[in-house]
């Protein structure tokens, strides 16, 4: 197993199939530090922000114990010699950015939730990151590390040694530590500097006397080390992305695995010393052998710099588009949290250097069902960008993209904005590609055949159509739901075109400020078009009076339509805060408001379609059924909105396995649901009512066979007679008086067919809820019967339209 801290989750990977086997959840902030338990290696240690550390069974996924420290922690120990406490970083109370190493004794008790509030200050002026502290050999001393000085605590004769070392910067030199390990068996300690030296420390137990020798191959800051489990080789990783072994201590003898990919962050070595893992900068975890041998990675989404093409749903794997790797797209899987694969658009070695002007992707667009993808990729000039625009043909032989067409300058200055008509059903003739530009001009692409013999591909793509307005630059593109409308801004105002005449039918405008973004309604909304602008308003246009419909002061930086239904969500950023907005065009009031969604501005925004839509019992919470909205923070953190509460979220699953009584926890339980669901299902087609069984579901003989693992039930013979009666149903004696309403009932039944399912939906109604409240249910008579199926058969749709 590979455990990895994760947010505010602790992943556990298989290293042989590199799948996530658990996530455990249940801190409430970002969880700092992992630790295997060292008197139980089926267990785990984790430390969070939220001031708790809890102990795991993460063979199993569900955690035993949580200690409340109450005290941010920042990073956790847990040396062997510690019987019942580990160690800690917290920040020092009533100063800012200091922090001390403290003891935690972790209170026995028999409750899973217990109080860890006894602390020891062991270190003071320690360093916040788990690097800068290490456990010596059999957990005698604790060695911390923070800017040139270096801090020796010897737990037996409680004592303190410091050593420092010059803080002046020479011929490139630079002493401050950045890590810290120290030798397994033997009094040595490492340490990695700015400056791309390793520093081996022997004798430290004098003062005066401590000697250390130097390693350096590392041309820059030597970001994390690690011993080997017997001592004899030491790691080390950095910015240049090459994973360097020392052998014996000496510089002469070191092996090195290059091309890792990008700058490793951590190191850590696996308990029988066979395999280690890299952390890198890219969100990626590599996995290697001892003899230096790349085995596999683990690929989450990758930080890029800067996210120019947006979020882009692909609608062939439901994956998550947008920048990687420098010149590359990322395909990233939001079930698998893993990325499903990179893609090559600007096909040039990325020279890392800073000031070097290089080509790189900044516009991205799928077409409907995901067989195109578009791509425009453009250097860092500011003046005169070299600009490409390139279509990709999916290829279901090599299951990827291939290029088909390359358009060298598609403009003359730089592509503000691309987008695909999407008619599903008219085929790739109604393809259409349009892009706006700096130049003033959008411009309209289109497939035509290739009549060159020689050429390799039947189809490839050119410029149709050329548009512009009163020498405006083109800023957003979009086209309607049904394809037959293109709305193109031009700085303040919005124009509105016929995608097959390419007539410009109207013009709206709201000055002052440039349109920022525009979308349109979708389904029943499909007559409104949606533009904010940059001077903070919000504005809603009717397309069939050509007038503006309502608008709103609203500071919107992102504007997001759900593909799947009316709503469209907001963005707002105000005074160091985003906001959410959920609303419906045709009515100005949000359906849904969340203020201060995160400090952090919001920069982009997706609706991801679900694959089933999700069963929401919170009404606030019902336009994210078809589909989950993400969104991209400027520091690079992808989030969504949770429809669950947090006390749903923090519960681990097994006790969410005890409360939910519905949650199929075993096959025969998994079989028997598909099939109820399956029965139920033909039942709807069939104009049948669906009526729950209560007393079935009730029964202790259905829980004990389906809530139950099959080793520890109770012998058949026991169950069966308790199975059996459950499945009996109870005779009832019914009145002569009810048993006549059936009959007058079922004479109507031929003339009221329409409503035969809800009146029995309605008379089927578990009415137990009335009676708890201590109320009484009246009978209706049966004049008083008729005027109710009288009204039901009223048709009342016209007051829809108010």
């Amino acid at each position: 197993y590979l455990l990895c801290a994760s947010g505010d989750f602790v992943k556990v990977y298989s290293v042989s199939t590199e799948e996530t086997l658990w996530l455990m959840g249940g801190h409430a902030d970002l969880v700092t530090g992992i630790q295997l338990n060292p008197h139980n290696h089926m267990q785990l240690y984790s430390s969070s922000l939220d001031g708790t550390i809890k102990l795991w069974d993460f063979m199993d996924g569900i955690p035993i114990k949580t200690f409340t420290v109450g005290s941010k922690l920042l990073a956790l120990y847990t040396p062997a010699s510690a019987e019942d406490s580990v160690f800690a970083v917290i920040p020092k109370k009533g100063e800012r950015d200091t922090f001390q190493l403290v003891s935690v004794k972790l209170a026995k008790g028999a409750g899973q939730d217990l109080e860890a509030k006894e602390l020891t200050v062991v270190l003071d002026g320690v360093g916040a990151s788990v690097k800068h502290i290490a456990f010596g050999r059999e957990g005698a001393y604790v060695v911390s590390v923070k800017d040139v000085n270096l801090q020796v605590y010897f737990f037996k004769g409680k004592l303190l040694n410091r050593f420092s070392l010059s803080t002046v910067k020479t011929k490139g030199g630079d002493n401050r530590f950045s890590c810290v390990v120290c030798h397994p068996t033997e009094d040595c300690i490492a340490t990695g500097h700015a400056d791309g030296k390793i520093r081996l420390w022997r004798n430290f137990h004098h003062r005066k006397e401590y000697t250390y020798s130097t390693l350096h191959w590392h041309h820059d800051i030597v970001m994390d080390l690690a011993f080997s489990l017997e001592g004899t080789r030491l790691l080390s990783g950095g910015v240049e992305s090459v994973l360097v072994q020392w052998h014996n201590e000496s510089s002469c003898q070191k092996d090195f695995l290059p091309r890792l990919g990008s700058p490793i962050e951590y190191i850590s070595m696996s308990s029988d010393g066979a395999l280690c893992c890299t952390l890198h900068t890219d969100n990626r975890i590599t996995i290697i052998n001892s003899n230096l041998r790349f085995s596999r990675s683990i690929q989450g989404l990758i930080k890029s710099r800067d996210v120019k093409t947006g979020l882009v749903v692909d609608p062939r794997t439901k994956a998550l588009v947008l920048n990687g790797e420098p010149g590359h797209l990322q395909f990233y899987s939001l079930q698998s949290d893993q990325q499903l694969f990179s893609l090559d658009i600007v096909q040039r070695q990325y020279i890392h250097q800073a000031g070097l002007k290089q080509s790189d992707l900044v516009k991205v667009a799928f077409s409907a069902q995901g067989t195109w993808l578009a791509t425009v990729e453009e250097s860092e000039e500011v003046t005169d960008p070299e600009l490409q625009l390139k279509l990709w043909l999916y290829s279901e032989e090599t299951q990827s993209f291939q290029l088909n067409t390359r358009i060298n300058t598609p403009h003359d200055n730089h592509i503000t904005d691309m987008c695909f008509r999407d008619m599903d059903e008219l085929g790739d003739d109604s393809l259409i590609l349009v892009t706006t530009g700096r130049d003033c001009v959008f411009k309209v692409w289109v497939m035509v055949e290739d009549t060159d013999p020689e050429a390799q591909q039947s189809v490839s793509w050119s410029c149709d159509f050329v548009g512009s307005y009163h020498n405006y630059q083109a800023t957003n593109c979009c086209f309607s739901e049904d394809g037959s409308l293109l709305a193109v801004s031009f700085e303040e105002t919005v124009t509105v075109w016929d995608s097959l005449t390419w007539d410009l039918k109207c013009t709206f405008c709201h000055p002052p400020g440039n349109i920022r973004n525009i979308c349109f309604g979708r389904l029943t909304c499909s007559k409104y078009l949606i533009g904010a602008t940059d001077y903070g308003f919000l504005c809603c246009w009717n397309l069939l009076t050509c007038a503006l419909e309502w608008s709103a002061h609203l500071n919107v930086v992102v504007l997001q339509p759900d593909p799947l239904s009316e709503h469209i969500a907001a963005v707002s950023w105000l005074s160091k805060e985003s906001s959410l907005f959920v609303f419906k065009p045709n009515e100005p009031r949000p359906i849904y408001i969340q203020r201060n969604l995160c400090k952090e501005k919001i920069l982009l925004a997706a609706f991801v379609p679900r694959d089933e839509p999700e069963m929401i019992s919170s009404e606030k919470y019902l336009w994210l059924r078809k589909s989950q909205l993400f969104f991209l923070t400027d520091t690079q953190e992808l989030m969504t909105l949770s429809t669950k509460s947090l006390e749903e979220r923090l519960t681990p699953s097994s006790k969410q396995l005890a409360v939910e009584e519905s949650l199929p926890v075993t096959p025969f339980s998994l079989l028997l649901g598909k099939h109820r669901r399956q029965q139920a299902q033909e039942d709807i087609d069939l104009g049948k009512p669906v009526v729950h069984n209560k007393q079935e579901q009730a029964s202790p003989a259905v829980k004990e066979l389906l809530h139950t693992p099959a080793h520890v039930l109770p012998s058949a013979s026991f169950l069966c007679t308790i199975f059996i009666n459950s499945l009996l149903i109870s005779k009832e004696n019914k009145s002569a008086e009810e048993v006549a309403d059936e009959v007058e009932m079922e004479s109507e039944k031929a003339e009221d067919d329409s409503d035969e399912e809800d009146v029995t939906a309605m008379e089927q109604e578990d009415t137990s809820h009335m009676e708890f409240l201590g109320e009484t249910t009246c009978k209706l008579s049966k004049s008083q019967e008729k005027e109710l199926r009288k009204i039901r058969k009223m048709d009342y749709s016209w007051i829809s339209a108010f």
